[in-house]
């Protein structure tokens, strides 16, 4: 985790924390000690401009990075149907985070909570 800390600038608290959050998966040497990957390194660095340069919270990196990860597991030799399909599922990570059903409806009700008289 040092080696990672060092590379990427960030605190191994932070790393940990994405690591919770499912954002990275580092694999384990004996005595549980994280080994990052040269692409855990990469994807670490990703996180760190989208949330300094671009303001994400961890729920932004989680929606962002699970388009990303669909669009590049598709891969550039991908047929125009299936570009279509990864697009359309895309769409819908999108709509599911806002709360809006692929038809255009609330999934959740909004509710207003009564205002309290004094």
């Amino acid at each position: 985790m040092a080696v990672a800390s060092r590379l990427t600038g960030m605190h191994p608290q932070t790393l940990r924390k994405y690591e919770r959050a499912g954002l990275i998966r580092p694999s384990r040497q004996r005595g549980n000690q994280r080994l990052y990957s040269a692409a855990d390194v990469r994807r670490l660095r990703r996180i760190q401009y989208l949330v300094e340069e671009r303001g994400l919270n961890i729920a932004g990196l989680e929606l962002t990075l699970a388009i990303s990860d669909r669009l590049d597991g598709v891969g550039p030799d991908a047929t125009r149907a299936e570009m279509q399909t990864a697009l359309d599922e895309v769409g819908g990570m999108s709509r599911d985070a806002d709360g809006v059903a692929p038809d255009g409806s609330l999934e959740r009700p909004t509710t207003r909570q009564p205002s309290s008289s004094r």
